[in-house]
């Protein structure tokens, strides 16, 4: 009777050991967690699955609810990622970032001709920026700065940025044959806060809400505003 509970259990053990090495996603042979890279297409992490680096160059990278991965980085092509996905750093050349509720990215989010968004419950722990897209965030804390050349800010109700904003010059006549370019709109909405300072480089509009809280500023004038959205320009 020892014998066959021993043997019982072993084979219990067993059974357990599979199932959790199951649901820890795909493993390669060493049963590390797979790294992907392609030159052309994109990228699908699965729903829960847990991923190394995911690189390509000519492709979008989706990454479905729950799904865990290291770096995601693209050159041509959008990032989308569900619900309560866990990252590190993020960043396309061509296409926007978008991420869903609940993100945790352990690094920076950067695109240089895209936007980037990221919705409420989601941590950054780096910084956000882009050249030629706007950045919106809601409900969200950022451990770095959020810089752009050509975008839009949002900070959205109840956000948290932590190293202040920085809307940097442009470098040579950008508006080209179409005139003045596009000046940049920023705001800061209801119960958010921006620790750092806010620098501005070249001429933005700027809205800050009456129940949000800002570090020093230079280079703007702020407009405050009290309803749910700020004054139509």
């Amino acid at each position: 009777m020892k014998r066959l509970h021993m043997g019982t259990t072993l084979l219990m053990a067993g059974m357990l050991a599979t199932s959790l090495a199951a649901s820890a996603g795909p493993q390669d042979a060493a049963g590390r967690a797979p790294s992907i890279d392609k030159v052309n297409g994109g990228i699908t992490a699965e729903a829960g699955q847990i991923y190394g680096d995911l690189s390509t160059v000519n492709g979008g990278i989706t990454l479905g609810r729950g799904a865990h991965s290291r770096d995601v980085e693209t050159v041509n092509g959008g990032i989308e990622a569900a619900d309560e996905v866990n990252s590190g750093d993020v960043s396309t050349v061509n296409g926007g970032i978008r991420f869903g509720r609940q993100a945790r990215i352990d690094g920076k989010l950067e695109t240089v001709n895209g936007g980037i968004f990221t919705d409420r419950g989601s941590l950054v722990r780096g910084g956000i920026s882009t050249v030629n897209g706007g950045i919106g965030i809601v409900g969200t804390d950022v451990g770095g700065r959020i810089e752009t050349v050509n975008g839009d800010i949002s900070v959205g109700a109840d956000s948290h940025v932590k190293g202040g904003i920085k809307v940097e010059k442009q470098h040579g006549n950008l508006g080209g044959w179409f005139g003045k370019p596009k000046i940049p709109r920023i705001v800061i909405g209801p119960n958010a806060v921006v620790e750092g300072p806010l620098v501005f480089e070249r001429e933005v509009r700027l809205y800050v809400h009456a129940r949000a809280r800002i570090g020093s500023l230079s280079g703007a004038t702020a407009v405050r505003y009290d309803g749910a959205t700020p004054p139509k320009e």
